[in-house]
């Protein structure tokens, strides 16, 4: 991934409720939601939702099917992965580490 591309993924999370979508679609997986119960959960209205999941799936943090009459919204690992690969492509400067997109580490305080 290159710089370019990283800063601009990064931007498309640093904003409080982009954060808080993505978030929640990280946690339900690759099975996503639909754009109403996303915007239940979160307390969310459907306009201010609206306009944070077009910023989502432009970055390509995020991405839309339809099923019928419902636009589902999920999170695209693939680029979540190739993130957090780039952020710690240099770490332990360069000796192995423990570090991994795969698993779960001890959240931070």
């Amino acid at each position: 991934m290159k710089t370019k591309a990283a800063v601009s993924l990064l931007a498309g999370l640093a904003q409080e409720t982009r954060l808080s979508v993505f978030r929640l679609l990280v946690e339900q997986g690759p099975e996503g939601l639909p754009a109403g119960q996303i915007a239940e959960r979160l307390d969310i209205s459907p306009a201010t939702l609206s306009f944070h999941l077009k910023e989502l799936t432009h970055t390509g943090l995020t991405q839309a099917r339809q099923e019928g009459r419902f636009v589902i919204y999920s999170a695209s690992y693939r680029t979540m992965d190739a993130l957090l690969a780039f952020l710690t492509e240099n770490c332990c400067a360069g000796a192995a580490c423990e570090t991994s997109t795969s698993s779960c580490a001890a959240p931070i305080a």
